[in-house]
């Protein structure tokens, strides 16, 4: 799905499986020690990991979670560890009675990390010119579009500290998506403004990875001091953030976050048993080695319980064509669109096992497209149709469907083909490599041939988004409360709709694309919850975009792990929330969190 205000992703994003939280990740034995040992390092400093190298600093045009955005920019407002809406760059909001408006007050004194005043014109500018210029490829529009229309709001300065939103009609979700970061116009108009010898704006090209730190201008709690390709990135307390301690001290109080950019998990723990590391997203391979040192240890494991996020696989169901070729063989198209199909790879694949398996019993199944931290979840308990393990109805199924079993075992279709198609998931990641294999052999018990192909994360976005070319793929989303936020995954037209993809602009024409009368549903569903300001009312028309995606399954999906990590004690004030994306799960206060040495921390633990 995919990730930012203050540390949170705001539109969906694709994970890659590799960085879901739900495995081990690690750090290169070679690297830390010498950074460690560097001048510069002598600062009261935090070192983690990520799995992923950026892909840009571009915030805007970035596809990628876990992502390097939620220590530099913030929004308006912000969630807490619960998903409630608290004041972030804003200090305050009003609400218009016909909810048509939302004005803000900005806080005193609010300043970009280069000492320049962050003012109302920056609002103006982020909106009009960035999230909602039809010449910058950004998700956010998905989200911001408003009714049947899709029309977009509208803002306008009141003062140097005022602003106002306006909608053309009651969007209730329209509060939390002023949650977008705020750009600075000062350095970034000009890019917006300047073009491309193709017509561009060159903020398309713009902040690229190698981009100087010093010129990525933000208004979040760190700035980047440096940044080493497939080493680390180093981030600096920017002086100039606004928010402060009970004590009126400047935070945060952490003066340099390290992220050691790594591949291997067994180098990863091994390290953090060795000190070298202060947290750890920790998975089902490391968890029972860490549970039986951790009371004996100087770390602390933090179980945020359900991730929000959701694992999934899904099937190609473009009918499509490009260039008077079709995007999926005519013949496997019909097997992916015949729902009974779907619905027996449902049942065919035991969650159970994968979640005693794979995740070592720390997970639950995944039954529905929105998470389960989210008012509007359908539990099973309320209604929502699950697939709990059933070989026999999916053989059953398939043969309703004309479907049929030779000497063999072997799936056909009523035309005697086999039943064979490749599932494509990203590399790198344990949980998929071991979700993958075991959805290929519980799909053999019922006569099909999955063949299995892990390959770069990259290459497979650019299948799912540009060139529609894939059978079935392995991936995940980021969640959240708002079911909104997933507008751009179920309208028929958005960017992440991806299991009936519309060509993006600038993407070569598809003929003969067909959308389903479900489909088109979820899409109308999703923008009559938008405008529903009854909370009950809500909450049943969410209910049946669940109702109608678990029928159809355009999504099947799978399991939910545990959001789990290990955090040294010297760092305090460590609160998990399995809202947030990976290491954001456990930094998502990370102007809050304080250290605390470990001759002090002794003094505590004794006072205690």
């Amino acid at each position: 799905m995919p990730l930012t205000v203050s540390l949170r992703c705001w539109w969906r994003r694709w994970l890659a499986i590799a960085c879901c939280g739900l495995m081990a990740i690690a750090l290169p034995a070679c690297s830390l020690e010498n950074f460690k040992n560097q001048d510069t390092a002598q600062v009261p400093q935090v070192v983690g990991i990520t799995t992923t190298e950026p892909k840009t600093f571009n915030y805007v045009l970035s596809q990628q979670s876990p992502n390097v955005f939620g220590f530099l920019y913030e929004g308006l407002i912000t969630e807490d560890a619960q998903g409630a809406i608290v004041p972030a760059q804003a200090e305050s909001w009003e609400v218009s009675d016909d909810n048509l408006r939302i004005r803000f007050r900005l806080r005193e004194g609010l300043k970009w990390s280069d000492g320049e005043p962050l003012t109302a014109d920056d609002v103006v500018f982020t909106y009009d010119q960035v999230y909602l210029n039809p010449d910058i490829p950004t998700d956010a529009r998905d989200v911001l579009r408003i009714g049947v229309s899709g029309q977009l709001p509208s803002v306008r300065k009141i003062s140097d500290r005022e602003v106002e939103f306006t909608t053309p009609e009651p969007f209730a979700p329209f509060l939390r998506i002023t949650g977008f970061p705020i750009l600075p116009q000062h350095s970034l108009e000009p890019l917006v403004t300047q073009k491309e010898p193709d017509g561009r704006p060159k903020f398309v090209t713009a902040l690229g990875i190698d981009t100087p730190p010093q010129d990525i201008i933000v208004n979040g709690p760190y700035t980047i001091e440096r940044y080493i390709t497939n080493q680390r990135v180093v981030f600096r307390r920017n002086p100039h953030y606004w928010q402060r301690d009970d004590q009126g001290n400047p935070l945060p109080s952490i003066e340099r976050f390290v992220w050691q950019i790594v591949e291997s998990p067994e180098t990863g723990l091994l390290q953090f048993r060795a000190g070298g590391l202060d947290l750890l997203n920790i998975g089902v391979a490391s968890f029972a080695l860490l549970k039986r040192e951790e009371e004996r240890s100087n770390f602390t494991i933090y179980n945020g319980g359900p991730d929000s996020g959701t694992t999934f696989i899904a099937f190609n169901l473009n009918k499509g064509s490009r260039n008077g070729k079709p995007l999926i063989d005519p013949i496997k198209s019909r097997w992916f669109t015949t729902v009974e199909f779907r619905q027996a790879v449902a049942y065919a694949i035991d969650r159970e096992k994968m979640i005693n398996n794979t995740l070592r019993g720390l997970g639950q199944p995944q039954d529905s497209p929105i998470s389960v931290q989210s008012p509007y979840y359908l539990s099973r308990q309320e209604g929502l149709k699950v697939y709990d393990y059933d070989p026999e109805k999916a053989r059953q199924l398939l043969q309703s469907a004309g479907f049929r079993y030779d000497a063999a075992n072997q799936l056909l279709d009523q035309d005697g083909n086999r039943v064979r198609f490749t599932l494509l998931a990203p590399t790198g990641g344990r949980l998929g490599d071991s979700i993958g294999s075991q959805i290929r052999q519980d799909l053999g018990k019922i006569g099909m041939q999955v063949d299995f192909q892990p390959i770069d994360f990259g290459t497979l976005v650019e299948k799912i988004t540009n060139s529609l070319d894939w059978e079935c793929h392995f991936l995940a989303f980021t969640g959240g409360v708002e079911p909104n936020n997933g507008f751009n995954i179920w309208s028929p037209d958005g960017g992440l709709h991806s299991f009936n993809q519309k060509p993006l602009p600038g993407q070569p024409p598809v003929e003969g694309r067909e959308v389903y009368d479900w489909e088109a549903r979820i899409g109308e569903l999703y923008i009559q919850g938008a405008r529903e300001l009854d909370e009950a009312k809500r909450k049943e028309i969410y209910a049946e975009t669940q109702r109608l995606a678990q029928e159809y399954l355009p999504y099947i999906h799978l399991v939910n792990g545990y959001a789990l990590a290990a955090v040294k004690d010297r760092l305090q004030n460590v609160e998990m929330s399995p809202l947030q994306s990976n290491v954001y799960q456990i930094l998502w206060n990370a102007p809050l969190l304080r250290l605390v040495e470990q001759s002090a921390l002794k003094a505590e633990l004794r006072a205690e």
